[in-house]
């Protein structure tokens, strides 16, 4: 059993809407993404004594990218979902284990549907300036497989290219 490294979990997005013409796409630069899950519980006085009573799971996806030169447009998609309370799919996915079967070209994902409910950009004079953008999950989401294109590995890792020219 060997441990993961960060950049071998890829984070794709989309736009609900645009699900029958678009594809799920990386945010350029990316330097960190966090996924948390919480429960709150309620304390409730009985007869009996003291219960603990579970709310419901919250999830939670945060992402922070450096702000590209060249305007990054899934970044603005992201800003105009978040004006218009649009869905947002996301899809966290471990370039590591890759399925088998039927699943053989795909690799092990979550998926989710979120709201972007915060977009910052900071930008003070010594770092880079960057993105942080929270997406707050609806229901916990679902396992599975995703296909992710050669182009989309590449965020994690340079991908062979052979010698001969592209056909």
């Amino acid at each position: 059993m060997a441990a993961i490294k960060g950049n071998r979990i890829a984070y794709l997005y989309r736009i609900l809407s645009e699900a029958t013409t678009a594809t799920g796409t990386a945010i350029a630069f990316t330097t960190e993404n966090s996924r948390s899950k919480s429960r709150d519980a309620d304390t409730v006085s009985t007869k009996s004594g003291t219960i603990r009573v579970p709310g419901e799971t919250e999830v939670e996806i945060s992402t922070t990218a450096l702000f590209s030169s060249e305007n990054d447009p899934l970044i603005s998609k992201l800003e105009t979902a978040l004006d218009n309370s649009a869905i947002v799919e996301v899809w966290e996915v471990n370039l590591d284990i890759k399925g088998t079967r039927s699943e053989a070209d795909k690799f092990k994902s979550k998926y989710f549907q979120a709201y972007v409910t915060k977009l910052e950009l900071s930008s003070n004079s010594e770092d880079h300036a960057e993105y942080s953008l929270d997406f707050s999950v609806i229901g916990t989401g679902a396992d599975g497989f995703a296909t992710v294109s050669g182009e989309q590995q590449a965020i994690a890792k340079y991908i062979f290219k052979d010698t001969a020219a592209a056909v």
